[in-house]
């Protein structure tokens, strides 16, 4: 059993959305051969809590607009560190970038297929790796200022 095509087009407004908030490392798989509860898994990431709400915003006001959908459970609000969006066909993750790490949830599900992506998502690959390091380099600089 494959991801119908409509999870693929929730996959896929979301994953967009996500983008458009610049959102880290989206990434989504096809779980519908491991899970009968849903067909498809999107991931996404931010450093930092105000962002993770904004891309959970964004993803839930396109899948409305666009596609006529609204979660049937939202899970993780008030920290904003992971927040879950059901929308039975698909479950969407949106996590801090610590969380990210922490729970790498792309080592649960690497066996299933990747879903394609737009572009703009594909494009946010090794994005938090990036922001990781800009971020040391600062906290780094930032502590050789005080140390002097």
């Amino acid at each position: 059993m494959t991801a119908t095509d409509r999870s693929i087009e929730l996959i896929h407004t979301a994953a967009q959305a996500a983008a458009d908030k610049l959102a880290h490392d989206i990434i989504a798989y096809d779980v519908s051969d491991v899970l009968s509860i849903t067909d498809a898994f999107l991931l996404a990431s931010a450093p930092n809590d105000r962002q993770v709400k904004s891309i959970v915003d964004e993803i839930e006001e396109r899948l409305q607009k666009e596609l006529g959908v609204k979660p049937v459970r939202r899970e993780g609000d008030r920290e904003a560190r992971w927040v879950l969006l059901d929308y039975v066909d698909i479950v969407v993750h949106v996590q801090h970038s610590e969380e990210r790490v922490f729970y790498a949830l792309e080592r649960l599900w690497k066996d299933c297929p990747e879903l394609d992506l737009p572009e703009d998502a594909k494009a946010t690959r090794g994005k938090a790796e990036e922001h990781a390091k800009l971020k040391a380099a600062e906290d780094a600089e930032d502590l050789g200022g005080d140390w002097r």
